[in-house]
């Protein structure tokens, strides 16, 4: 089969090659996917790049995410499933070949249904920006008239989390950097844009708010927004995190003074149960035609570099995803 692939970190344009490797066999418990398409998340890239953990095994297929058929089941699978059109999460996570690929084997469980009238473009980006986003909303406890404050609200995440945050009936104010970003996050469903390069974002969550504060901040970037924290939220209010650019400093003493409750997560090690509920949420919004996913740049797999730079150009608007159907 054909697939990207890398051997040491580094640039992509030095290290990601396109070429012949096995074909995979499911093993006991697996499924083998024929791949339609690939998404390419900031983490592949990092990883990639070695920013985040070293290469781990001699040869890596990228990308955690990626949607296509079931070809072959392995011992223990219902043969029924083969043919069903699926997406994939943690295709690569901790495991040495994912999903920009022709083929991937890998658990049953890991392969999960598709509607039929979501596309492959589509599903390929669920694993990793939809299942943050909905549990970070879950984390929030969420419900009618919370006030939720989304970083970067056209972002990829940010875009899902405004969404299953309106579905549980929140209102949401979304930070952005330019008037194209702002309506991007309107059409997701922010109620309101603060463009975070010309307002003042503290004085306008509270202008907002009646000088109450938001009730939830779902941050993407702790280490670079920590500082806006006592700015912009509530007493007991709660700060949701999924990722950091580097080590923060969080103001501790107002976090205290305010009861703040300070919630991590990392979206690949999500338990049993939570990855099951957030799966059920994304399936029904999705069947309900209630979960709308902005594709962005397509590019074919002969050209995964350009993906990689895409996406780490950040200029790019929409989940970026490499062909392979």
């Amino acid at each position: 089969m054909r697939a990207a692939s890398y051997e040491k970190n580094g640039a992509a344009r030095d290290v990601l090659t396109v070429g012949e490797v096995e074909t995979p066999m499911p093993g006991p418990g697996e499924v083998r996917v024929r791949l339609v398409a690939s998404g390419v998340n900031p983490s592949d890239v990092k990883t990639r790049a070695g920013a985040t953990r070293k290469i781990a095994f001699p040869r890596v297929i990228p990308h955690s995410d990626g949607t296509g058929v079931i070809e072959a089941v392995g011992n223990g699978v219902e043969r029924s499933r083969v043919g069903e059109r699926v997406w994939i999460w943690n295709g690569q996570w901790k495991r040495p070949f994912g999903t920009c690929a022709e083929f991937i084997a890998l658990p049953a469980t890991q392969a999960v249904r598709l509607p039929d009238k979501t596309s492959f473009e589509e599903g390929a980006c669920l694993g990793i920006p939809a299942l943050t986003g909905c549990h970070a909303v879950t984390l929030s406890g969420a419900g009618k008239g919370t006030t939720f404050l989304v970083s970067g609200g056209a972002g990829a995440v940010s875009q899902y989390v405004i969404q299953f945050a309106r579905a549980r009936g929140a209102k949401i104010i979304a930070t952005v950097s330019s008037d194209e970003k702002a309506r991007i996050a309107r059409e997701a469903g922010a109620d309101h844009t603060i463009d975070y390069k010309r307002e003042n974002v503290g004085e306008r969550v509270m202008a907002l708010t009646d000088k109450r504060g938001a009730d939830v901040l779902i941050e993407m970037d702790l280490s670079a927004n920590a500082k806006l924290i006592p700015a912009v939220l509530r007493p007991r209010g709660r700060v949701i995190v999924y990722g950091t650019g580097a080590e923060a400093t969080i103001p501790a003493f107002f976090l205290l003074v305010n009861s703040v409750s300070l919630q991590f997560f990392l979206v690949y090690e999500l338990t049993t149960d939570e990855r099951a509920a957030a799966i059920g949420e994304i399936t029904r919004m999705l069947e309900a035609g209630r979960l709308h996913n902005r594709i962005g740049p397509v590019f074919p797999l002969a050209d995964v570099v350009s993906a990689h730079e895409a996406v780490e150009s950040g200029r790019t608007i929409g989940n970026v995803l490499v062909s392979l159907g």
